[in-house]
């Protein structure tokens, strides 16, 4: 990912005004939310080609970030899983450090633990898991060297 590259922030607004202050404060501001640990995940769109930015909970496993494409328990998978999925080169921000991962989707006993750890750290996963007939993916994002 280009650093010469526009990045498009996720359009609900509570969303945008996280990142922003994230992005001002290298993560002074906003890596806590609400208790628990946030970090900025970039993905390339893959229908515009265009970088797009969100906010997520994140856990760790092993050196590595976990994160949950729940969207609230939504019927769809949200646009940023749909956009690693094409494409697992992202971008990621933990406090104020900025790296290049790779994604992938956690399956079988992995996803089985690593989905444990995140329903620990937020428990509204296991109510949004209710609400959808999806299997809600896990994400490992592995740093590249």
């Amino acid at each position: 990912m280009s650093k010469q590259e526009e990045i498009h922030d996720n359009p609900t607004r509570w969303v945008r005004k996280h990142i922003r202050s994230y992005v001002e404060t290298e993560g002074r501001s906003g890596h806590k939310w609400n208790g628990v640990r946030t970090l900025l995940l970039t993905t390339r769109g893959r229908q515009t080609g265009k970088l797009r930015r969100t906010a997520l909970i994140y856990g760790e496993d092993k050196g590595r970030y976990v994160v949950v494409g729940s969207r609230g328990g939504h019927q769809y998978d949200p646009n940023w899983y749909l956009n690693l999925v094409e494409n697992p080169e992202v971008q990621v921000q933990v406090g104020a450090e900025i790296f290049d991962a790779r994604a992938y989707t956690a399956q079988g006993e992995e996803r089985a633990r690593l989905w444990s750890v995140m329903a620990e750290i937020w428990p509204d996963y296991a109510k949004y898991a209710k609400k959808t007939e999806r299997e809600i993916p896990v994400i490992v994002l592995e740093l590249i060297d």
